[in-house]
This record gives structure tokens, C-alpha cells and sequence, in this order.
């Protein structure tokens, strides 16, 4: 099957991919500092839940992207 890639269907694919993902960016950002607070840690303590937030984080921005993408070009969906 092949992909339905314009300049309309891969900006409305950028367009949904910013969106969504800002908004886990967001969520995960919330839980980040929300855990943080409730820990209370500064400093070290919160690069070091920094860094273990950073890996689920890029997974579920490439995720979004790439489902953002997948339903933008889908023939079914024009």
C-alpha cells in the first residue's frame, strides 16, 4: 500500500505530531516534577530523575510522531 505523502498531508501530519506530542510532553513533565516534589530532591537528585524520565520520554515522542504520521498518509484516511 502506498503512502499518501503531499505537502497537505505531511503538514497535517507535523501539525497533529506537534500537538500530541506537546501534550506528553506535558503529562510526563507534571509526573516529573510532581515525583520530584514529593521526594524532595534538588540538584543531583533531580538531574539523576531527569535523566531516567528522558528515555521514556524520547520513546513516546518518536511513538507519536510516528503514529501522527502512519494516520496522516494512510490512503484510507483521504
Amino acid at each position: 500500500m502506498q503512502r499518501i505523502k503531499t505537502f497537505k498531508s505531511l503538514s497535517r501530519a507535523a501539525a497533529a505530531a506537534s500537538f500530541l506530542s506537546v501534550q506528553s510532553f506535558i503529562c510526563i513533565g507534571t509526573v516529573y516534577w510532581a515525583v520530584a516534589e514529593t521526594l524532595y530532591l534538588s540538584g543531583t537528585g533531580a538531574l539523576v530523575l531527569g535523566a531516567l524520565f528522558a528515555l521514556p520520554t524520547a520513546y513516546v515522542l518518536v511513538l507519536v510522531v510516528r503514529m501522527a504520521f502512519e494516520a496522516e498518509t494512510d490512503p484510507a484516511n483521504q
